[in-house]
């Protein structure tokens, strides 16, 4: 396929509008909808679960471990009055670990706070620690079948493009426009249904680098559509691919990075029995191959981060630093 970038656009196409918009892609739901366990339920305590879950994670990899912890931890009660180490080590696989710490002092602070009861209001919801505006509009949307608008990224990428055109959206400057329009074209009664379709149209067809146009329900009414069915791929994505055609690579190997190694930190801890710790020079081999003793400082640094977010513990009273899951 040849990747050059058009030299003319194609006839401009006039906004559509949300009655016609909102009958196919509805309609499109209600057949190729996809069936997740989260869907299933109307459990507002089983959506913050997943919600915390998906993020920044593929759904493949979530169901699994959505099963497992809800079978862990029942309840909000559960999850409030369990050992944060148990909750770190039922969140293994899932990566970015802080959520776990997180989503644990969600459910405490709806204990303290709430007697218990998640709240369905999101302006309450954005108030308790760690959940943003897309999390507290998830949970009343779709734990309380609230017509709320939600904005995750799928959303963000096929509003934009139906409603505005192929061009990605500024992260910031069209942020506040997103959402006014995720908003206007909320369909009365239908929010929990159409925030899930054009969840899983990003997802399944209007995927970042490759929309499958012709088989989308909006095809006929969508301003980006004709200069995809033109052209091709969007322009990022032609950039993205010519780099790996020519043999581009990220400047850092991903097990390089600072979140890896927090990872595996956790993972070590992980594998402790319950209550159990580890000296701190016992870590570094464990945690890279190459570890040596000029790495101490950058453990140390890492340990301290991890500590500040709640993933650990560090008991300084022995002669050397001993680390554990939190309890």
């Amino acid at each position: 396929m040849e990747l050059i970038a058009p030299e003319v656009n194609p006839p401009a196409r006039a906004a559509p509008g949300h009655v016609a918009t909102q009958a196919a892609l509805l309609a499109w739901y209600a057949r190729q909808g996809r069936d997740l366990p989260w869907r299933r339920t109307s459990d507002p305590y089983h959506v913050l679960v997943a919600e915390f879950m998906l993020q920044q994670t593929q759904v493949e990899r979530v169901i699994p471990k959505y099963h497992a912890f809800l079978a862990a931890y029942p309840t909000l009660q559960a999850l409030a009055e369990a050992p944060a180490a148990g909750v770190i080590r039922a969140w293994s696989g899932l990566g970015y670990n802080r959520r776990a710490v997180n989503l644990q002092a969600v459910a405490r602070q709806i204990v303290a706070e709430h007697g218990g009861v998640i709240p369905d209001d999101p302006a309450v919801l954005e108030r308790l620690h760690g959940i943003g505006r897309y999390t507290a509009g998830a949970v009343a949307c779709f734990g309380y079948r609230r017509d709320v608008a939600v904005l995750d990224t799928n959303i963000r990428r096929v509003l934009h493009r139906v409603y505005h055109g192929p061009e990605a959206p500024a992260p910031r400057a069209s942020e506040r426009e997103l959402w006014a329009l995720a908003a206007a074209a909320l369909p009365p009664g239908r929010g929990y249904d159409w925030s899930q379709a054009l969840m899983d149209l990003g997802a399944l067809l209007c995927t970042a680098s490759r929309p499958l146009c012709p088989a989308c329900p909006l095809v006929d009414l969508c301003r980006a559509a004709p200069a995809f069915l033109q052209y091709g791929l969007p322009q990022r994505a032609q950039r993205a691919l010519r780099e790996r055609q020519a043999g581009y690579r990220p400047a850092t190997p991903f097990k390089q990075t600072t979140r890896y190694f927090r990872g595996r930190i956790v993972e070590v801890l992980r594998a402790l029995p319950p209550g159990a710790s580890l000296a701190l020079g016992e870590l570094g081999p464990r945690v890279r191959d190459d570890y040596h003793a000029g790495l101490a400082g950058w453990l140390r640094e890492l340990v301290r981060a991890l500590a500040r977010d709640g993933l650990v513990t560090v008991d300084e009273s022995a002669a050397e630093p001993r680390l554990a899951l939190p309890e």
